[in-house]
């Protein structure tokens, strides 16, 4: 995982230079920076979200269920959240307990496919269009 300041979003590549950007549902992976403390918070663990291994990192939203066809705003770009991105083996790796603790409460994140490319950049602004 290398951290970026800014990416290209687009909707043949996902986030350019992530080999499963495809298009498809699962094109970018998003995590919430509350959800993602409240994992670390339960494992006791205080993890970088990099760990994870999602594309992109958000403050002040969370997910559930009810966000499923939503579209997220980042930036210019939007994301129409897919399904739940359910947490893998990698994970205990980090920490034990952590695969657990993310399949709670979608604390590991969403699976989004890309509506509408743009160049993201760390601080731009992430909104629900339908909010």
């Amino acid at each position: 995982m290398e951290p970026l300041r800014q990416g290209v979003l687009s909707i043949e590549h996902g986030l350019s230079g992530d080999c499963r950007g495809k298009p498809g549902r699962r094109q970018i992976t998003v995590l919430s920076a509350i959800q993602w403390q409240q994992a670390c918070a339960a494992v006791g663990r205080d993890l970088d979200w990099t760990t994870r291994r999602a594309n992109l990192l958000v403050d002040s939203i969370t997910f559930g269920p009810q966000d499923v066809g939503r579209v997220l705003a980042v930036g210019e770009a939007r994301l129409r959240v897919s399904y739940e991105c359910d947490p893998c083996h990698r994970m205990d790796a980090a920490a034990q307990g952590l695969r657990t603790a993310l399949a709670s409460n979608w604390r590991g994140g969403v699976c989004c496919r890309v509506e509408l490319g743009a160049i993201v950049r760390l601080g731009d602004p992430v909104y629900w269009l339908d909010a």
